[in-house]
């Protein structure tokens, strides 16, 4: 996943992702963050929730990041990559089914318009697609400049409303089996679907903490389901974004808009 940058435009109404409600009751710090309310900080507090992700294991809601599919009309793998391969700074036609890589959006002359992630499904039978998750701040710029700059016969769409949580942490693969037994073996940067608790969620072993993780996509209905559940685990906690964005800097991950943008290259 990657990070996010925080610009905001305060002239429309802020969203709210569908665990908003249990942040308050956990009495979250919220700030605007990307057109979002989003939790901050808990009662631990920054520096607390840094090293309680990097000991343990921080539950994220990161539900605010765009994510898109990319489809092409012929149902094959290779006009899909080599339609997105135009945009990127990367290698998408060898990516293997059931894995993810990070890569970035360019611009005309080589600046980075976004960071972002894309993967492969595993299923043959979803072959042609490709799974997007972009910035929160700039999610709709991507899609307007991937609408205008893919071929005939390839197509880019917001997916259907879904929440979107990181588990990060030294003991993420411990917790997250318990209920995903699958997800023990997961390698790192590899997606799968399966379910947590007979519920349907879609995995990805990553993250943008520099630790162990995963993302764990899931219908917004069963999404507070999911976020208590792993939050009765006493090796797990809530975290906020301030200790997202020190955990990231101390990892030496860029953040959009801060270490990266349109005057930077992909070499840099």
């Amino acid at each position: 996943m990657s990070a996010e940058t925080p610009l905001v435009s305060l002239a429309e109404p802020l969203k709210r992702t569908p665990l908003y409600d249990l942040h308050v009751a956990a009495k979250a710090r919220m700030v605007p963050f990307a057109g979002y309310e989003m939790p901050v900080q808990y009662d631990m507090g920054v520096l607390k929730e840094h090293l309680w992700a990097r000991e343990h294991a921080g539950l994220f809601d990161v539900s605010h990041m765009g994510r898109a599919v990319l489809t092409a009309a012929d149902g094959r793998h290779e006009t899909a990559a080599r339609a997105l391969e135009h945009l990127v700074a990367a290698d998408v036609a060898g990516l293997a089914p059931g894995r993810q890589r990070y890569t970035q959006l360019l611009a005309n002359d080589g600046g980075i318009l976004d960071d972002l992630m894309f993967a492969r499904a595993a299923d043959p039978a979803r072959s042609g697609r490709l799974y997007l998750v972009v910035n929160a701040a700039c999610k709709d710029a991507d899609y307007a400049h991937l609408s205008a700059h893919l071929p005939a016969g390839v197509t880019v769409a917001p997916t259907a409303a879904a929440a979107l949580l990181a588990l990060q942490g030294p003991d993420a693969a411990a917790v997250l089996a318990r209920h995903c037994p699958a997800a023990r073996d997961l390698a790192f940067m590899s997606t799968l679907s399966t379910t947590f608790d007979g519920r349907r969620v879609h995995l990805s072993r990553s993250g943008y903490t520099g630790e162990d993780g995963y993302e764990i996509a899931v219908d917004d209905a069963d999404a507070a389901h999911v976020w208590r559940t792993l939050l009765t685990d006493e090796r797990v906690r809530p975290i906020g974004l301030g200790a997202r964005d020190s955990l990231r800097l101390e990892a030496g991950l860029p953040l959009y808009g801060h270490d990266i943008d349109t005057t930077t290259s992909p070499v840099e």
